[in-house]
């Protein structure tokens, strides 16, 4: 699952920058808000193809997703027009 490697990878650098930033001196808020905006950084510049792949993975189970709505709602017109038919059929 690219989508969880990439997320995993966006934590690792947070938890880097969040260190690093302990080590120079940082505390409290501030800490975290810096380490947010490095790791948000790098991780922008570095991880492009696990952003990619993350992106692709993404819109391909949108599409099955879209794809397996369509034919339930396809088999249930079908489902009901047959009801209605055998309804309106003389016996």
């Amino acid at each position: 699952m690219p989508l969880l490697v990439y997320t995993l990878l966006r934590l690792a650098l947070f938890a880097a920058a969040l260190a690093a930033g302990y080590l120079v001196g940082l505390r409290s808020w501030l800490l975290l808000l810096v380490a947010l905006v490095v790791a948000f950084a790098v991780s922008y510049l570095a991880l492009r193809r696990q952003r990619d792949a993350a992106a692709l993975w993404l819109a391909q189970r949108a599409e099955r997703r879209a794809a397996a709505r369509e034919r339930t709602v396809d088999e249930d017109a079908a489902y009901e027009d047959s009801v209605v038919d055998q309804a309106d059929s003389p016996r």
